[in-house]
């Protein structure tokens, strides 16, 4: 058994915080952001503003106090937002044990700093050991039992291999195969990056151009995505597995992909600031990737074309027909 807390009660926490609890054998706390979330959770068992229509089961702690949140906790699950992660950790680095495991299942880049979520932890826990939870994933899916593989990655060194196995172990179920590998760095920016080709392909579906054009922009997006990953660190073949294609795949087609679903409105001719509003609170990870993305592209002298592009109708106002238009007039090269 191991005590887990999960910090993050939107959607994504709460469906890890069900799966943990229908495996059995953990004792789980889930952290949520505002006391009035928190006793919202508590008084309904329900997430009712993020992940409606599934019941946590009572024995899960529910609570708006980080530090009381993590107190005991063998596994610290990070599930906040990406912005939001530096904050939440410099409140929490002075009562973290050094023998806690940090897990992000974050899939973000912070927006100033281009810092993967593992960097921002370890700068405010840089004695404990960190790992990286992703894969394609949809949170309704898991919450609902629907079975779904993960990948968990540590770093490589002999000494953290039993916390690999043991990790994997906490985390599978017979509705969620987990697999690891000890590429932290590919399997974060693979997770991370897949939301900002998900807006573009979301786009592509809003301006109706068919399966062709959808086609072309998934795998010109994988390209895209280990071009850069390979830069800062990650292996080649960590973006053909779980947190690289799989993920991707899913996010880029999947109905239920927050950030395709906000390419699709942007494609048909919304504007962005009127779009996130009508997300209610959820958060589309891609919108402030796509500019960390480019920054860190910048730095390592990498071209991200589809990444520029879906900056430019963020940012800049340029059409979605436009920026199609483009990339397909680009000069020839090969593949």
């Amino acid at each position: 058994m191991s005590r887990i807390t999960i910090l993050g009660a939107g959607a994504w926490g709460t469906a890890l915080a069900v799966s943990l609890a229908r495996r059995g054998g953990h004792d789980l706390t889930l952290w949520a952001h505002s006391a009035v979330h928190a006793e919202e959770l508590s008084d309904t068992g329900e997430n009712l503003r993020y992940l409606p229509g599934f019941i946590l089961p009572a024995d899960v702690r529910i609570t708006a106090d980080p530090v009381r949140a993590i107190d005991g906790a063998a596994v610290i699950l990070s599930v906040v937002p990406s912005q939001h992660l530096r904050p939440l950790m410099a409140e929490l680095a002075h009562a973290i044990n050094p023998k806690q495991v940090l897990l992000s299942a974050s899939k973000g880049i912070e927006e100033k700093t281009f810092l993967r979520m593992s960097q921002i932890i370890c700068e405010h826990a840089p004695e404990n050991p960190v790992g990286v939870l992703s894969g394609p994933s949809f949170a309704q899916e898991v919450a609902a039992g629907m079975p779904t593989a993960l990948v968990i990655a540590t770093t490589g060194h002999d000494e953290f291999q039993p916390l690999a196995l043991k990790l994997q172990d906490d985390f599978t179920s017979p509705s969620l195969r987990v697999y690891r590998n000890d590429d932290i760095i590919g399997t974060e920016l693979g997770g991370a990056l897949k939301n900002v080709i998900a807006l573009a392909a979301g786009v592509v579906t809003g301006l109706e151009l068919g399966s062709n054009s959808a086609a072309a922009l998934i795998t010109r997006g994988i390209a895209e995505i280990t071009r850069l990953s390979v830069a800062c660190g990650g292996r080649r073949d960590t973006l053909s597995g779980l947190s690289g294609v799989g993920d991707l795949v899913l996010t880029c087609t999947g109905g239920l992909s927050r950030n395709r679903a906000v390419g699709i409105e942007l494609g048909r001719g919304r504007k962005l600031a009127e779009i996130l509003q009508g997300l209610n609170g959820k958060v589309a990870e891609g919108v402030r990737s796509t500019t960390a993305a480019l920054g860190l592209a910048a730095r390592y002298g990498v071209e991200m074309p589809i990444t520029a592009q879906m900056a430019a109708i963020l940012h800049e106002d340029k059409s979605p027909r436009d920026a199609i238009q483009s990339l397909m007039s680009r000069p020839g090269r090969t593949e």
